[in-house]
């Protein structure tokens, strides 16, 4: 048995990520139906779904979907935002991925966004292959959606200062960052796990105004500065961080330019 994720990994994340975390765009989905050519059928599952960012947007594309996550607070704000969606064909289950395939049945599509890397990978991948349908895919998602990336181009306004904000945070945090796989040998994993592919789709994205509470609770949202971790000096962090983003930009806005996200189809 593989060594357990801490289950307090994201413990507070989960109201932070739907004002800190820059939305999937519509285009993803439809760039990923249409490469995978999907039709209204077949279940979807999103494993380490978070508060369900991706597994919403997704959903309307199955006759049902599922969102994993090891976090009980993800699930119930994703949950929550389904609610005021009106989604109503995703059920939510709390295991880990290494759990898998617990009960779950099969699907059409299994989804990993920003999330593969804190798995087993090797086995996980190999779960999920079995749990695919004849016709199925996994697909895999690469994005940066809490912050934007270093541009040359200029920009309307400021940039976020966020080496001055990483330097606030570790004045009040002082434990080591979580352990996680690397990013790297994906092909591998997938292709060791008797995949084929992939075929890859990239959706380019904008320069994106975001507030001071953006900022903040892109940070918050984060595992290595999650709420919890700052304990009860939380409130007089966000307060310095409130103080020194508005030095940085008085009117409390930002540009940046995000990164275009990638997804990887690997055909079962």
């Amino acid at each position: 048995m593989p060594e357990r994720r801490n289950p307090d990994l994201y413990t507070g994340a989960a109201p932070y990520y739907s004002v800190g975390r820059v939305a999937y765009p519509r285009e993803l989905a439809d760039r990923i139906a249409t490469e995978a050519g999907l039709d209204g059928t077949g279940r979807l599952l999103d494993v380490g779904c978070g508060p369900g960012s991706l597994t919403l947007l997704l959903a309307d594309r199955f006759d049902a979907a599922v969102g994993v996550d090891a976090d009980a607070g993800m699930l119930a704000e994703a949950e929550r935002l389904a609610s005021a969606a009106g989604v109503t064909n995703v059920s939510w289950r709390q295991l880990y991925a290494e759990d898998l395939p617990a009960d779950l049945g099969t699907f059409r599509m299994i989804v990993f966004a920003q999330s593969f890397h804190w798995m087993d990978r090797p086995r996980v991948a190999a779960a999920a292959r079995r749990m695919l349908t004849a016709d199925g895919a996994c697909v895999h998602v690469h994005a940066t959606t809490h912050r934007g990336i270093d541009t040359d181009a200029e920009l309307p306004l400021p940039s976020p200062p966020y080496e001055a904000l990483e330097e606030l945070s570790r004045r009040f945090l002082d434990i080591p960052p979580a352990r996680r796989n690397g990013a790297n040998g994906e092909a591998e994993i997938y292709g060791a796990a008797g995949f084929s592919g992939p075929t890859s789709v990239t959706v380019a994205r904008p320069v994106v105004t975001r507030t001071v509470d953006e900022i903040i609770a892109g940070h918050l949202s984060l595992s290595s500065s999650t709420p919890h971790l700052y304990g009860e000096r939380l409130d007089d962090f966000v307060a310095e961080a409130r103080t020194m983003l508005y030095g940085a930009s008085p009117t409390g806005e930002f540009s940046e330019q995000l990164r275009e996200i990638a997804a990887d189809i690997w055909w079962r």
